[in-house]
């Protein structure tokens, strides 16, 4: 209980200090919000959004699962991401994945982990469509890491191919969708550099949907 109770002296210090600052800090944080950035991420508890991009409270609106997964048949994923471009108004949507991803790693396995099996098999479907590529990587640990950038830029797509996405896309030019991997052993972001024209006009044959 000694670690549990630490949250709330922890919580404390950490109002104090904002107020310190500020002493109308939670006021204003608590009239709306207006985040510039959405941030879809691994859940692992050595990747908090807010804290790598140095950002405050109110500034990112996040979702996280394993993996940083974008499925089309998640309704947790999909509200969020609906919510984000419709009603917040997002200007840039970030898919961020890590090096060192346990979801990641056992989609590489020939392994059945029971009830994870159908979320892992997302990551298994990358592996699948860049089989060639990754075979070619004799480094395991090189093979892996790419496969974690590859996962990136397929959920970056996966959430080019949303309506919502779409519809404000060609109307305002905004949200514009980014591919990040943040390295744990150095603490820094890598930007994969994702093209949002050209994945729009790449996909546009068969995943338009921005028309009304």
């Amino acid at each position: 209980m000694e670690i549990y109770q630490q949250v709330f002296e922890n919580n404390k210090k950490w109002v104090a200090s904002k107020l310190a600052q500020d002493a109308n800090f939670f006021e204003k944080l608590a009239k709306d919000q207006r985040p510039d950035f959405l941030y879809i991420g691994c859940a692992d508890s050595r990747v908090p959004a807010n804290e790598i991009m140095g950002l405050e409270p109110g500034e990112v609106f996040v979702h996280r699962n394993i993996a940083n997964l974008v499925v089309n048949t998640d309704l947790n994923v999909q509200s969020v991401l609906n919510y984000a471009v419709v009603h917040l108004g997002v200007k840039h949507i970030i898919v961020c994945g890590h090096y060192g991803c346990g979801g990641v790693k056992a989609a590489m396995q020939p392994k059945d982990f029971g009830i994870l099996n159908p979320w892992l098999r997302n990551i298994r479907d990358v592996y699948r469509l860049h089989q060639t590529e990754l075979d070619d990587i004799s480094d395991i640990d090189q093979r892996y890491n790419r496969l974690v950038e590859l996962n990136v830029l397929e959920q970056c797509i996966n959430v080019v191919k949303l309506a919502a996405v779409q519809k404000r896309y060609y109307k305002e030019g905004a949200p514009t969708v980014h591919g990040w991997v943040y390295d744990l052993h150095n603490g820094l972001l890598k930007d994969l550099n994702l093209d949002m024209d050209a994945e729009v006009k790449r996909i546009s044959k068969i995943y338009d949907l921005h028309e009304e």
